[in-house]
């Protein structure tokens, strides 16, 4: 089983990189591969700027290895109460090729902040924005204050209580491709 994580962040020290790391990892019997956004980075998307350089490679890569997965874990940063740019631009180029982005793998959508909400705004942002283009959504979860939450060292949730919902979810993950 192949699950691919990752989070939508260009931040070298990205908190939801982590937390996808994390629960990609507490699948049992998974290949994890996790994906840097900035290995995907791309010119703002727009459709001049698509007429000018057709359909980039990278977003056609991009979407072979979401395409290559079992298992899909995305954790989305949240920029000024919405999906970053660095996620949102490699889903634009990604959506021009093929609609349905993320194939309708089964996907963990998660999100995290140093703030109490947990980047809840982003995280629903989300989750109206990628059911339409693929994402076989079959749970959430949101880890607020990451900073008092997360052993960044142990790369593991601290906290006792959302580190038990996480494997709740994961262990009764559903793995079905149908939406």
């Amino acid at each position: 089983m192949k699950i691919l994580a990752f989070g939508g962040s260009s931040s070298k020290n990205s908190i939801n990189k982590k937390l996808a790391t994390y629960a990609a990892n507490l699948f049992e019997g998974g290949d994890v591969e996790i994906l840097d956004l900035n290995d995907y980075e791309l010119p703002l998307f727009s459709v001049d700027k698509e007429k000018e350089i057709g359909k980039p490679e990278l977003a056609g890569k991009f979407l072979e290895k979401i395409e290559s997965a079992d298992i899909l874990v995305i954790s989305v940063a949240e920029h000024n109460a919405g999906m970053t740019v660095a996620f949102k631009n490699i889903y634009d180029w990604a959506s021009r090729q093929k609609k349905e982005v993320f194939a309708n793998v089964p996907l963990l959508l998660m999100s995290t902040s140093p703030g109490k909400r947990g980047g809840a705004s982003s995280l629903e942002a989300a989750q109206i924005s990628l059911k339409w283009y693929g994402g076989n959504i079959k749970a959430t979860f949101s880890l607020p204050s990451f900073n008092e939450n997360f052993d960044v060292e142990a790369g593991e949730i601290s906290n006792k209580e959302y580190d038990a919902a996480l494997k709740d979810i994961i262990s009764n993950f559903d793995y079905e491709q149908n939406a």
